[in-house]
């Protein structure tokens, strides 16, 4: 790999791949974490972390969803004075990977073509294993340390979102490992607003009498069209904005998959939901303005014989805020230099999808988040590459050791 010959950073390469094997072998998926976290302090006790330092908060007590378990925190004392680092990760991976069975093929580790793998985001959860141990073995100077495994962030990021700042012990910068590339640094992503909309129609024979129902699906396809002509729809560019939207459901009762389950009846149910994304969380609220204000009209578009129109009910929720971190931001040249070192050329992207940097972010912490090899996440074409879950090994280790 493209490592100066004058930084050593010492890494048991075997040992690091030992570990990521392990956690890419033991299923979790989004709020079914208990058996991945159990792992992960099985190991941090075995290289050296004591099990008093070893806690799990109560986030997962006012996450909306079912959570086997709260955020799982490591408190690693200083070796030397230093403002607190804190370094992520999730311990979650998307229901696509159960049943994962991890093999090393060369420079990767696939699955076996059956489920996605999970190296989204347990390159993550190892590389801090890996750090840990790296720190405890060849006693490494470093300030005060938490590692923080956050649980369902597929899921929509609950885990950091619910977690209580008090807990991450004052840390004044994170290292997020959640990329592919340990050159990509992450430096800012866009903040989401969900929508859904529920549309209850009247029903009626559709060949008897179609003119006493009112369909449901016909005023759902009214308001996404509405929505695409006022240009609020995929990629939205306007005078005062830009941004993403998307519609993911359209269908029936609990967003089944049907909206009505005969022709001869007009559809007296459809339910739809959606999301919008933009760098500013205001122009995000706006898509979904644009997105209400459609519906109202097709609302009003679809009647009955006796001039009633469907109930139409609208709500919306913010997700994730936005957040963008300057060029200078500590966390930022820590990394920039932490690469210098290991040879690598940095590159600062900004994020169109939502991280727990995003929430880390919003609770105080300015993060950037590092790439560690994972690679097609979220299809069973999955893999891991070994030489850039090196490199991110390395450049945690360093982030973690440099001199300020």
């Amino acid at each position: 790999m493209d490592v100066m010959s004058n930084v050593s950073v010492p890494l048991d390469v075997e040992a690091a791949i030992a570990h990521l094997m392990n956690f890419l072998s033991v299923e979790g998926v989004t709020g079914q974490e208990a058996n991945i976290a159990a792992a992960v302090s099985e190991a941090l006790k075995k290289v050296g972390v004591p099990a008093s330092a070893i806690r799990f908060d109560d986030a997962n007590k006012r996450i909306p969803l079912p959570t086997q378990t709260g955020n799982l925190i490591v408190d690693l004392p200083g070796t030397k004075p230093g403002p607190r680092l804190l370094f992520s990760t999730h311990l979650d991976t998307v229901p696509l990977c159960a049943g994962a069975k991890p093999r090393r093929e060369g420079e990767r580790i696939v699955s076996d073509g059956t489920t996605a793998l999970g190296g989204d985001a347990r390159t993550g959860v190892a590389l801090l294993v890996v750090l840990a141990e790296t720190l405890i073995k060849h006693k490494l100077p470093h300030p005060p340390i938490t590692l923080l495994f956050t649980v369902r962030e597929e899921s929509g990021l609950h885990g950091a979102r619910e977690l209580n700042p008090a807990d991450l012990g004052g840390a004044v910068m994170c290292v997020n490992v959640d990329g592919q590339l340990a050159s990509e640094l992450i430096t800012g992503a866009v903040g989401q607003e969900n929508w859904e909309v529920e549309i209850k129609g009247r029903a009626s024979h559709a060949g008897v009498a179609p003119e006493k129902g009112i369909s449901a699906t016909l005023v759902g396809a009214i308001g996404l069209s509405e929505a695409h002509n006022a240009g609020w729809f995929g990629k939205v560019v306007k005078s005062d904005g830009r941004g993403t939207s998307n519609v993911g459901i359209f269908g029936g009762k609990g967003g089944s998959v049907a909206a009505g389950d005969a022709t001869n009846v007009v559809t007296d149910y459809a339910f739809i939901r959606g999301e919008a994304r933009s760098p500013e969380l205001s122009f995000a609220s706006q898509i979904v303005d644009g997105y209400e204000a459609a519906f109202a009209k097709a609302k009003a578009a679809v009647k009955d014989h006796e001039g009633d129109t469907a109930e139409v009910s609208f709500k919306r929720q913010a997700a994730y805020p936005p957040f963008e971190l300057g060029k200078d931001t500590p966390v930022v040249r820590r990394a920039k230099k932490a690469l210098g070192m290991l040879g690598i050329e940095p590159n600062l992207l900004f994020s169109n999808g939502g991280l727990d940097a995003n929430w880390l972010d919003k609770h105080g912490v300015p993060t950037i988040t590092i790439g560690a090899g994972q690679a097609e996440i979220h299809t069973i074409k999955e893999y891991v590459r070994l030489d850039e879950y090196e490199k991110g090994c390395r450049l945690g280790i360093l982030m973690a050791t440099l001199e300020d």
